[in-house]
C-alpha cells in the first residue's frame, strides 16, 4: 500500500506486531494485534502522511502474505489447501482495523494494554477456595458476561500453555521502528538521551512497585532494613530461578521467599529484570 504511493520514494511506514495466543476465556487462539503508523518516511526523509486506509487491500494483502508464506514453509503439499481457502475466503482474511487512535492518551493506553498484556487481569478473577478458581469475561462474540467455575490445576493448565519458548520473541517491530537503519540520526527524538536512562528505570521491578504503591516491597516496615533474596522455595523445595527467568516474563506467581532475617510469601511478577534495582 505504501509501496503503490511513489514506487521510487519507497515509502516507509513504522508498525508494532504483537502477538497473543489467549482469548478471553484463557484458551488458545492466536491472533495479532498491529499498530501501524499514519505515513510513512522516503528515502530522502520526506514524511508523507496517510490519513486512510483500504480494509479490503488489507484483508487480501493479509491473506495472500500468509498463504505465500505457509507455502513456502509447507511445500507443494500445501498447494490444494491453499486454493481451497482462496475459493472459501473470496473477500481475503479478517482484519479488524480501528479508526484513527491518533490522540496521545489513546495511542498510549492502547499501546500500555496491547503490549505487556498479562493472559489475565487479577481483577477477573473472583474468587479461589483452594479448589476451584472462578473468574470471569465478556464474550467477544456478544459482549455477554460470562462466569466460569474450574479447578484449580485447569485453571494453572489454561495460564501456563502461552508462557513462550526461551528467546521467542512476542513483540517485533518493523520499517521506521526497526533498530539499526541508516535513517534514524536524521530522526527527531521525542525523549532525550538524558531522560532515557530514568524512564527505563520505570520497568524494573523495584522501581515500578514503588511508584506504582508507594512502597519499596522488600523493605521491612517496621526496622527499615532490606531484605535480600537468598532462595526460592516451592512445595518446600529449593528452585532454580533460571528456568523462571527464562520462560515467565508476565505470569504472577506466589512463591515462599526465603529472606535474611525471615521467610515470607512475596507475589513476584518475573519477567527479566526482575531482579533489577
Amino acid at each position: 500500500m505504501f509501496h503503490k504511493m511513489n514506487k521510487s520514494k519507497k515509502f516507509t511506514p513504522g508498525f508494532i506486531s504483537v502477538l497473543h495466543t489467549f482469548g478471553r476465556d484463557l484458551k488458545w487462539n492466536p491472533h495479532i494485534h498491529c499498530l501501524i503508523s499514519e505515513g510513512g518516511l522516503s528515502d530522502d526523509n520526506f514524511w508523507r502522511k496517510v490519513p486512510h486506509f483500504n480494509y479490503t487491500f488489507l484483508r487480501n494483502s493479509f491473506c495472500t502474505a500468509l498463504l505465500n508464506e505457509l507455502h513456502s514453509k509447507l511445500g507443494n503439499s500445501f498447494k490444494s489447501m491453499k486454493s481451497l481457502i482462496y475459493n472459501h475466503c473470496k473477500n481475503g482474511f479478517y482484519v479488524h482495523a480501528k479508526p484513527n487512535l491518533c490522540d496521545p492518551k489513546t495511542i498510549t493506553k492502547y499501546i500500555g494494554r496491547y503490549l505487556g498484556r498479562p493472559v489475565i487481569a487479577t481483577s477477573r478473577i473472583d474468587s479461589y477456595d483452594g479448589d476451584t478458581v472462578t473468574f470471569h469475561y465478556n464474550r467477544h462474540e456478544d459482549n455477554k458476561y460470562v462466569v466460569e467455575k474450574i479447578p484449580a490445576l485447569d485453571f494453572i493448565s489454561r495460564l501456563i500453555q502461552h508462557i513462550p519458548e526461551t528467546q521467542f520473541k512476542m513483540i517485533r517491530y518493523y520499517g521506521i521502528y526497526a533498530r539499526h537503519r541508516e535513517n534514524d540520526k536524521f530522526l527527531f527524538r521525542a525523549i532525550s538521551k538524558e531522560a532515557y536512562p530514568f524512564l527505563l528505570s520505570f520497568n524494573k521491578w523495584r522501581s515500578s512497585i514503588i511508584s506504582s504503591f508507594g512502597y519499596a516491597p522488600l523493605k521491612y516496615p517496621h526496622c527499615g532494613k532490606t531484605r535480600m533474596l537468598l532462595e526460592i522455595y516451592y512445595n518446600h523445595r529449593p528452585v532454580s530461578l533460571q528456568p523462571f527467568l527464562q520462560a515467565a516474563d508476565s505470569v504472577w506467581f506466589s512463591l515462599p521467599v526465603r529472606c535474611s532475617g525471615s521467610s515470607t510469601i512475596i507475589p513476584y511478577l518475573l519477567c527479566t529484570s526482575l531482579w533489577g534495582q
